[in-house]
Parts: C-alpha cells; structure tokens; sequence
C-alpha cells in the first residue's frame, strides 16, 4: 500500500486527491483496502511524504527530515526568511516568535511547518549554527536597575545586556561596539561586554563605525599596514624618469568635487600640426608604491573599495597614499599611468599609446570652476579646457549614438555643522565640467579593455573586465507596463538593444518623475559587476570594458594596472591566474555591493537628522512604492523616502490594485498611483527605525 501510494503521487506531484479519489484510481473496493488507505495516508504524513491541504493530500516537498540550514534575513518588523541553498521549496518563512536566539545574518537550522496558507513554507528555528557578527555597534542605555545596548541594526530586535563592571568608560548615550555575546534562550536577553568606546551618539565618528560593523566594512588599518606603507617615499630617480614619458611642462590639471581629498586622475590636451588633438588621461600610478602581495595590498584587496559616508571617508588606501604620494596633487611631481589618445575634432579615434608618465599638476580645479569658464571662457588654461570640453561633448553624442543609455542618477549633498549634523541638503546639478571629465575616463576604460581584450591577434590573457549583462525579460516586461501607466512608450521586446533605454531617458528629462524612472529603469536591469570573463556592458553600449582611472579608490583599477604593464612590456612572470582573477572579481563585486548600501544608509540617516526639524513641514512628492499598507513618497526637494500608511487615507476605503500598481478608493474609485506627483505633510520621525510618516494633503 505504501509503496503504491508513494509511486503514484510521485507521477502526480502537483495534484491534490481526496481519499475516495485515490481508492477509485487505484481500483481499492473493499472496505479493508480503503480503511488501510487512510491509515498509511496518515502515517505518509506523520512522516513529512506527503502534505495535507484541508480534505486532499499531495505530495510533500519538506524534506524527509523535516529540518532545513540557511541564512536568516530578518525583516525591520521583526519576521524573517531563511535562504536556502539550491533548495525547491523556496524560502522559509519564520515568525517574529519562531526566531529562538538568532540575528539577522546567522546560519540557522530549522524545523519546518507545512504550506498552510502561505505560499512559503513556515519554519521554527532551533538551532544557530554560525553567527554573522560577533560585535555589535549600539547605543548604552540604563534602566532603573540595568544597563543596556540598544543595537542600531533595526534588524536586531532585543536589546543586549551588560553589567556596570563591563561599561569600560562609557556613558549613557554613547555609542559603543559590545562582543562576547552570549544568548542562550530566547526567553532571556543576550548578554554582552562592551569591547569599545566609539564616541557620543549621532556624531561622525560614532556613525561611521557603526555603518562599517553593519555592511562588515574594515575602517581600522592594521599596524603592519601602517609600519609598511610609513616606509614609502616619493624618491624621483633618474632612472625612473628616464624610464617614463615626461609631461611636467606641458599644462596638466585636476578637475575634482570640491571636497575631494584624494586626485587619482588629470587631463592635458595638445594641438596637432594635422590639426588633430593629443589628449593625455594621467591617471596614479598605485601600482609603483603597492606591490603585489604586501601587506598594503592585502588589505585593499580585503577593503574592495573606498567607502565614501557623509561627512567621512573610509579609504581603501592608508592616507599617506590616498591624500599625499599618490594623489595627484598640484606643483608636485607625481608618477602616473597615461592613455595617450589622438582624436580628430569628429571625436575619432586616431591612434593610442599606454605609457608610464610622470606629470606636475599646474592646477586643481572643482567642477564649478571649470563650469564657470565653460559658460564665460575666461579664466586658467581656458583655452585647453573649452577644447577638452568641445572633445567630450562629440565624444558623448558619438558614444548615445552607438548605443550607450544616458541614465541620470540625482546625487545630493549635505552642508553639515561642526557635530556633523545636517543644516541644509542640496541636490547636485550634472553639468559639462562634470561630463567633460566622465567622457575621457570612459574612453581610457574602454581603449585599455579593448587592448587587451581584443588581443591583437594574441591568445586571450587573463584580465578583469567590468560587465554588463542584458535585462531579465520578466522585470523588463513589468517595467515596461509602468512606464506605459505614465504615458511614455517602451517596447520590452527590442530592450535586448539599449535604444529603447535611450529614447526613454531623453522623453523623461527635466520631468518630476525621472528620477524614478530612472531608478526602477536601474533595478530592472542586471547589475554591473567584475569579471575576468568578457560579456561587454550592455549599459554603456561597449564590447569591451574594465576600470583603469581610479586605482587610489578601487582595486579593481590597481590590478588592471598591474597586468596591463606586464602584458604591454612581455614580462613572462603573471601571477594571477583566470581562476584566482574570477575570485578576486567576486569578492570586489561583494565589496562594492556593501559600500553602494552602506552609503545609502549613511545618506538615509542623515536625510532622517535633518527632517527631525522639519516635522509639520509640506512637501512637493512623487509616489515611489505602492504595497496593499501605504504608499512610498520620495520627496522632491531632498530625495528622502517616507510612508504614507493606508489606515491614513481616511476618505475612503483604500484596496491595492497590483495590476494598476495603485491603491484604489472603493467609493469614490480614487487612485493613487505609482509615479503621481502628491503633496505631502511630515507627521513622524523614528530615527531608532530609520522611518518617515507622512500625510497626504488634498
């Protein structure tokens, strides 16, 4: 009976039957085959074979052991998923009471529920394999008779106590790292000692570290790193000038954000006989002072990246590099790694050369000042910057006309006082001193990937590219039916070219609602990532493509400085291999995943500090969410998200139409639809659970 059961529901595994169903197709008729049917049905489920749903049974897709192992993700509202690995069955859901002992991040076992209503499977967590943090960064509070660390991860929800013997210094309200975290039941709190004192809550430093423990960001350089790189000097030898291209005379300049510290790339342009121009893009050479292997390197290779906070900088490089001897800085002799490009005034590609250089940087500009003598043509090396500029602007209609999508990604900056708190936000303007220097670094990524990639006739070498793939068709598809809601036209099926993009950017710019056409354009796409295998950059519209022209800011850019000398001057020794450049690009995709979300949380802290003076204030919004409990506005003025909760919207009953991607009155049939313009007033501010509430205003 067993077996004959278990084998037919094996050829019907997404079907439910009744009892009387399965005793007719399997041709039981006595009541003794039926009686016996029941039975091992039950006994079937009591061992996790098959599930029953009300009356039917059908084939179970728990695991024979009922347990599952995964990583717990827990939601700001308490419940969580655990993420499988190549599981079927898909998430599991836990409930906020089913958490036992676990954070948001540990390797759990679990015991699961059956489907039940859900469409995911429900699970109770019995058992922490693995803890994501050992130290978490919170705020030390006091009851009447304890002390305590409220974690500043929202997805952490109990507080964590501490003795008075443990405080190691700290005050009520200082923000501190607390370790050797002990949780045993989830019917008690944890326990733990703080290990540091980071400073008062809600400064700079404070905030810092706590964004670092977060996004597991590295903010502190060992000692050795620091015994290592305090030994390097800037020492120009003769035989190293000899052995590089020499552009000290020639008029090389900076142009930079105003509070940028470090320079890492400079531009000089020269006019040709031929009336061609010979445009150089000098770029730091980190690779002369970072050697391979050193403990300098082995940290920026752990670190990815520079992490760029508000008001703070967490650099991927000791600041003795970053700031001073590989910085490109003005009236000092600096050595750099240049594309050398000759262009005709039709932005065509002549010829190039990748040299070795050595540059004295006459002048550091900010954006605004280089702006300023665009729009005046007055002012230092104005006539080398009104041609550079004139270059990138063909340079930049050649590059749209083959391909590339113009997104626009709206930045904003914070003024901040000397507690670094937020006294004014202001939207940055993308101007052409801004685009003049983006159009040469992407041409220098490019020539460099080519030159390699390409091959020249030479086998494939080992390299990192930096890649793009073509969009999923089902979020393209879910798009498109968004933008037509707006009135703009996108036709999915020719979005495996990136015209259709194009078009849809240029029909959006200067409109309220680019920013978020832009933004859901973005996460409709596949994401850029490193690889040493090429696919091209669908983005950009290039075949070939890598990052060269930041190596003080990005790893990626040191290596491909270190195998684009060995593969220009043949040096047979090359230590990365196609494997160990498919690890490193892994790990340097998960880096620059963690610092994009770790400055989008330091930006959404800030934005929060600043609207806690603004409660009662109105604001101009666009809706950028629906969901069946509110709807998402993005403020206008400083980019801020907040929620508008259904319960609110007291005019009517409100029902989420997922199809019209709205909330519609059911009386008076009113929508409140994605990408709508609304007027909103701020109500609350939780800046413990990082949220806004608004009201609409009539």
């Amino acid at each position: 009976m067993k077996k004959k059961l278990i084998a037919f529901f094996k050829k019907n595994p997404n079907v439910g039957f009744k009892p009387k169903d399965l005793s007719k197709k399997l041709n039981f008729s006595t009541d003794h085959e039926f009686s016996s049917l029941k039975a091992t049905l039950h006994k079937l489920v009591e061992e996790n074979v098959l599930l029953k749903v009300g009356k039917r049974y059908r084939l179970s897709e728990i695991p024979a052991s009922n347990l599952v192992t995964g990583k717990l993700e827990v939601n700001s509202s308490g419940y969580g998923f655990i993420i499988l690995k190549n599981s079927k069955i898909g998430d599991v859901f836990v409930a906020a009471r089913n958490m036992d002992s676990a954070f948001d991040g540990d390797e759990v076992e679990a015991v699961l529920f059956s489907r039940r209503k859900r469409k995911n499977f429900e699970g109770q967590i019995i058992n922490v394999i693995k803890r994501k943090r050992e130290e978490i960064v919170g705020t030390l509070k006091k009851s009447k008779s304890f002390y305590f660390i409220e974690p500043d991860d929202p997805k952490i929800h109990r507080d964590i106590y501490t003795g008075k013997s443990q405080l190691k210094g700290a005050k009520v309200g200082d923000k501190v790292i607390v370790g050797n975290i002990v949780w045993e039941s989830s019917n008690l709190n944890p326990e733990g000692e703080i290990l540091e004192v980071i400073g008062k809550a809600g400064s700079i430093d404070a905030e810092t570290v706590s964004i670092a423990k977060e996004f597991r960001l590295v903010y502190k350089f060992p000692g050795q790193v620091i015994d290592e790189v305090s030994t390097i000097k800037f020492d120009l030898t003769p035989r190293e000038v000899k052995s590089r291209l020499d552009f000290r005379k020639q008029n090389v300049f900076t142009i930079d954000p105003i509070d940028a510290k470090d320079f890492d790339d400079a531009l000089s342009i020269e006019e040709l006989e031929n009336g061609n121009s010979k445009v150089g893009i000098h770029i730091a050479d980190v690779s002369h002072y970072v050697k391979e292997k050193g403990a300098a390197d082995k940290e920026a290779l752990e670190r990815g990246n520079s992490v760029y906070l508000v008001g703070k900088v967490i650099p991927m490089l000791p600041e003795i590099l970053s700031n001073d001897i590989c910085s490109l800085v003005p009236d000092e002799d600096r050595l750099t790694y240049s594309v050398i490009v000759e262009l005709t005034s039709r932005g065509k590609l002549v010829s190039y050369d990748i040299k070795k250089t050595i540059i004295k940087s006459k002048r550091r500009f900010n954006y605004d000042e280089v702006q300023r003598i665009i729009e005046t043509g007055e002012g230092d090396f104005h006539e080398d910057i009104l041609k550079l500029n004139k270059l990138a602007q063909v340079l930049r209609k050649k590059r749209m006309r083959e391909g590339s999508i113009d997104f626009f990604t709206p930045e904003i900056k914070f003024i901040l006082n000397e507690d670094g708190r937020p006294l004014k936000i202001i939207k940055r303007e993308i101007k052409e001193s801004n685009m003049l220097v983006e159009e040469f670094m992407l041409l220098a990524n490019q020539i460099v990937a080519k030159h390699i990639g390409a091959g020249r006739g030479k086998k494939s070498m080992p390299f990192v590219y930096r890649v793009h793939d073509l969009p999923d068709r089902e979020k393209i598809l879910e798009f498109s039916q968004f933008v037509k809601s707006l009135g703009y036209p996108f036709d999915p099926n020719a979005a495996r070219t990136s015209s259709q993009f194009q078009l849809l950017m240029m029909s959006a710019r200067g409109k309220e609602e680019e920013a978020l056409i832009n933004d859901l354009a973005i996460r409709s796409m596949a994401k850029a990532v490193y690889s040493a295998k090429n696919i091209g950059h669908y983005g950009l519209g290039f075949k070939f493509y890598t990052h060269f022209t930041s190596p003080i800011r990005r790893y990626s850019d040191l290596i491909v400085h270190r195998l684009l000398f060995r593969y220009i001057e043949s040096e047979s020794t090359n230590s990365y291999t196609l494997k160990s450049l498919e690890e490193i690009c892994n790990h340097i995709s998960d880096c620059e995943r963690r610092a994009i979300d770790a400055e989008r949380e330091s930006i959404k802290i800030k934005q929060i500090e600043y609207l806690e003076e603004h409660i009662g204030d109105e604001f101009h919004a666009i809706i950028s969410g629906v969901t069946h409990f509110g709807i998402f506005v993005r403020l206008i003025e400083n980019l801020a998200e907040g929620l508008v909760r259904v319960r609110d919207l007291d005019d009517d009953f409100y029902v989420y139409d997922e199809k019209k991607y709205a909330l519609v009155g059911r009386k008076t049939k009113k929508q409140f639809r994605l990408g709508d313009k609304v007027e909103v007033k701020l109500m609350r501010v939780d800046s413990e659970r990082s949220e806004l509430d608004f009201l609409i205003i009539d």
